[in-house]
């Protein structure tokens, strides 16, 4: 498998893993849906099902290069690359996008989970009762989910574990986004924004010669913090794909016809109307993050009215469905040239 990758494919998978890591950040959208449509996702899910008993014995006895061609080193090393990479530099964009372009990143969003369903619908035939329950079981999980209030935040270190393992369920279930799970218990801001400036502020210290913030207790905390979720993130990664490998192979029918759902249901949590509800401290005033950005509390959604700005909106949802359907050209085009 390895041997037949191109510089332009190993190029490709670096983009797909900066594509999955911004779509990771974004509540509502799952990286998981990128891998989907990008043509990966089962490869990306038997890759991390390598990591086991007999990938951990390889490494203790040393044989590191049978370790990286048992757990398809190049593959996971490549896409994790982009994750990591996309985590400091293209999901800062998109908090900026967001920040002050929100109804049109949205607008993008949702043309592109709407055109992962025609994608992932257009090839399924083996429609029945059970995948139509299946299908219906997922439409209700993704709706509820997205009309959930979020809980308060929580950094106590054992929860924060459990977060990391339920965070990283965007990026082996397509649909379900680990981001916006993170807003309903709480720990979006604590997670995936303070923790990860306290990082890059360390970084920043070291290349300095500055080794002052070993004194900042607040700084230590947050590192901790970052590195059990990254811990708990790392164990749900391993546990969830060898959870849904399984799966796959004995239910896949059942399993896709659910994601299919999930997918659809998480249409509710990208509706590009919607007004943000800031968090409030007690006496009304809004509070920030370390950013200076408003903590967001949940969204109240809207019907459009008649005018430009929606028109553009609408525009935006159709470059969103384009971007997926050449992904999906791409995508085939690639495993013709491999086949």
């Amino acid at each position: 498998m390895e041997s037949t990758r191109t510089l332009r494919d190993k190029v490709f998978l670096v983009l797909k893993g900066l594509g999955m890591g911004a779509a990771n950040k974004v509540p509502g959208v799952s990286g998981g849906v990128v891998a989907f449509v990008a043509g990966f996702y089962e490869e990306f899910i038997y890759s991390l099902r390598k990591i086991n008993t007999k990938a951990f014995k390889l490494l203790m006895n040393g044989r590191f290069k049978s370790f990286y061609n048992y757990i398809n080193g190049k593959f996971i090393g490549l896409l994790f690359l982009g994750m990591i990479v996309s985590f400091f530099s293209v999901s800062k964009v998109l908090d900026y996008l967001i920040k002050y372009y929100e109804l049109y990143i949205w607008s993008v969003f949702f043309g592109m989970i709407i055109g992962s369903i025609y994608y992932i619908n257009k090839d399924f035939k083996d429609w029945n009762y059970k995948t139509y329950t299946a299908l219906a079981l997922g439409i209700i999980a993704g709706v509820s989910i997205s009309f959930l209030n979020p809980a308060k935040e929580n950094d106590n270190l054992w929860f924060v574990f459990f977060c990391g393992i339920i965070s990283v369920s965007g990026m082996t279930l397509p649909g379900f986004s680990g981001s916006f799970i993170l807003i309903l218990l709480g720990n979006y801001v604590l997670l995936l924004v303070d923790s990860v400036n306290a990082l890059s502020d360390t970084f920043f210290d070291l290349f300095s010669g500055n080794f002052s913030f070993i004194h900042n207790a607040q700084r230590i905390r947050m590192l901790k913090v970052l590195v059990v979720f990254t811990l708990g993130s790392v164990v749900g990664l391993v546990t969830f794909s060898h959870i849904l490998s399984y799966i796959l192979k004995h239910y896949k029918s059942i399993t896709l016809s659910a994601i299919i759902g999930f997918i659809v249901g998480s249409l509710g949590v990208v509706w590009p109307w919607k007004k943000t509800i800031y968090k409030l401290a007690e006496d009304g005033s809004y509070i920030f993050d370390s950013t200076g950005t408003k903590v967001v509390l949940n969204y109240e959604r809207y019907i459009p009215t008649n005018d430009t700005e929606t028109y553009y909106a609408i525009a935006f949802i159709f470059l969103g469905i384009i971007i997926v359907l050449a992904l999906e050209y791409y995508g085939q085009k690639t495993r013709k040239q491999h086949a």
